[in-house]
């Protein structure tokens, strides 16, 4: 008996706490008092800086259409960008330490979070995993190509010029140019076509 009125009364919905004004503006005035939450904003900035702002300056690149302020790059001697190309928000762009490289055509497009990764640690050599070798491979993404919100590219993959990526799909293995691909593993499941424009007299 007493279990079940225990498992009741967990059950039970719940109402949120109301905060009343006081107790928000309390709680405004100790944060900004916080010396934690200023020595946090530091951390912030160094990172938006490495992760950033200092990368960009190492990338070959065109002229980009637009590149989100929160786009992380790793390793960006080993990225190279081509002209027009828009890279969307919290999107990571992880280069081989050593040589794995990622190449970027003209025209591209990517949506918000895609992660594109030249390396990748090796698993069967021992333990911890973070202290083992890398294996490293070229990512090449060929023009006019699009990538969905959250497309994973692997190392080793070369997506062909006018390819889609739709949202969500792991590339693991080549995708031909103009076709579409989707899903884990990405598989073509269509293709792209681009009517033809006929030229005026």
């Amino acid at each position: 008996m007493a279990a079940g009125l225990r498992m009741m009364a967990e059950r039970a919905p719940v109402p949120k706490k109301a905060t009343t004004r006081s107790r928000r503006a309390l709680r405004l005035v100790l944060s900004l008092l916080d010396p934690r939450a200023w020595l946090h904003l530091v951390k912030i900035v160094n990172y938006y800086n490495y992760s950033h702002v200092a990368p960009l300056r190492q990338i070959r690149m065109g002229k980009p259409l637009g590149i989100t302020p929160d786009v992380n790059f790793s390793e960006p001697q080993n990225i190279v960008i081509g002209e027009r190309v828009s890279i969307g928000s919290r999107c990571f762009l992880w280069a081989g330490p050593c040589r794995g490289r990622i190449v970027i055509g003209d025209d591209v497009l990517f949506g918000p979070e895609v992660i594109v990764t030249a390396a990748n640690y090796r698993f069967n050599d021992g333990a911890p995993v973070t202290r083992q070798l890398m294996d490293e491979r070229d990512v090449e993404i060929g023009d006019d190509a699009w990538l969905g919100a959250r497309v994973i590219v692997l190392p080793g993959v070369k997506i062909g010029a006018g390819a889609v990526i739709a949202a969500g799909a792991v590339v693991t293995s080549d995708i031909p140019s103009f076709a579409i691909a989707a899903g884990v593993p990405a598989k073509v499941v269509g293709t792209r076509r681009i009517p033809e424009v006929s030229g005026g007299e």
